[in-house]
């Protein structure tokens, strides 16, 4: 049964997918939305693709900071591995997320495994503190339309409420770096895990507040957190201006503001791990940003079309590109995939750090 655990999981993903994509289009007039996507200006969009393309470079960059006290990597491997892992995403949806992490120390035999997914869990909280602060921060000044003023109302409260859960993470993750050792000690001392599923159940929970502290102790590099920051602005910086062209050749009259405000609403629908990288949830939740701006629903709808494959299509080609080409071992990867490598790898992390990786 545990072997096909996971094709079950992926038919109902997929046919969640399948649903949202219903709901999304069911009273979408879609002649009009061809006629939107006609009537664009492709010479925009492909220079919007152009930039995105951009972002996932400076995220590569980004891998090689944060792997620089672990591992020395290459960076011509880490592009091709942050390639092949978001073409995964794109395939098969969130569940691919595992791809990045081993694709990178089976091309390069520098990175260990547990450096390799340390920093990916990095990354991560790099990416969601960017994320809510860029949304929330953006709703304080966000001037809503004069016909969609009644439903951004409650959107600066929303936005000051997003700040201070940003700021209560941000507290939590020092004090969980200074003080992770000796909590899991304590943990694992007055924690009862004589049943099965007790054993479980501790297990777990010391393994994940194990690794968030060995994650954060990556970032305990002064410079380095510095570079990485900056290198966060370009990615965010990057995949902002990449849809704001392709909104510009949509006709809409959008600025920043606007663009970070359905950037905001983009990256909540695409973390539903649906196949086709958060296929209709992505959709839906763009679409729902634009039309809250005053977009007509047709146009709105076509808009997020396009953007949707802006922002996952262009590294996803590359690696297409490199499977096709033969860089990846399909069958050893299948095989580093399992549930039981990447929880090897992971629990191995702490050695890897104590022998100075």
């Amino acid at each position: 049964m545990v072997k096909y655990r996971k094709y079950l999981e992926f038919a109902a993903l997929l046919l969640l997918a399948v649903a949202i994509i219903w709901w999304f289009g069911r009273r979408l007039d879609w002649v009009q939305v061809k006629l939107a996507v006609q009537r664009s200006d492709w010479r925009l969009i492909l220079l919007g693709a152009g930039i995105v393309l951009l972002g996932y470079l400076w995220r590569a960059i980004r891998w090689q900071v944060l792997l620089a006290p672990l591992a020395k990597a290459s960076l011509r491997e880490i592009w091709i591995a942050t390639t092949v892992g978001f073409g995964a995403i794109l395939l098969i949806g969130r569940a691919g997320e595992v791809v990045r992490p081993v694709v990178l120390p089976m091309r390069d035999k520098r990175v260990r495994p547990a450096a390799s997914f340390v920093t990916i869990m990095v990354e991560r909280l790099y990416d969601t503190i960017a994320v809510v602060s860029i949304f929330a921060l953006n709703l304080l000044w966000l001037k809503p339309p004069a016909n969609t003023a009644d439903a951004f109302s409650q959107a600066r409260t929303v936005g000051w409420l997003l700040v201070g859960l940003l700021a209560v993470i941000v507290i939590l993750l020092i004090w969980s770096k200074r003080r992770s050792s000796r909590v899991i000690v304590w943990l694992d001392r007055k924690v009862n895990g004589k049943s099965r599923l007790g054993a479980r159940l501790k297990r777990a929970v010391l393994s994940t507040l194990e690794q968030l502290a060995t994650a954060l102790s990556v970032m305990s590099n002064i410079r380095q957190l510095t570079v990485s920051v900056g290198l966060s602005v370009l990615l965010w910086g990057s995949v902002a201006l990449g849809n704001l062209l392709v909104c510009r050749a949509f006709g809409l009259p959008f600025g920043i503001s606007q663009i970070l405000f359905v950037m905001g609403w983009s990256m909540v629908g695409s973390a539903v791990p649906t196949p086709g990288g958060a296929a209709g949830a992505f959709h839906a939740a763009t679409g729902a940003a634009l039309v809250l701006l005053g977009v007509a629903r047709e146009q709105a709808a076509a808009v997020a079309i396009i953007l949707h494959l802006v922002d996952f299509a262009p590294a996803a080609l590359f690696g297409f590109f490199y499977f096709l080409r033969g860089d990846i071992n399909i069958t050893r990867l299948r095989a580093l995939i399992s549930v039981q490598s990447v929880e090897h790898a992971v629990e191995d992390e702490k050695v890897a750090l104590a022998e100075g990786a």
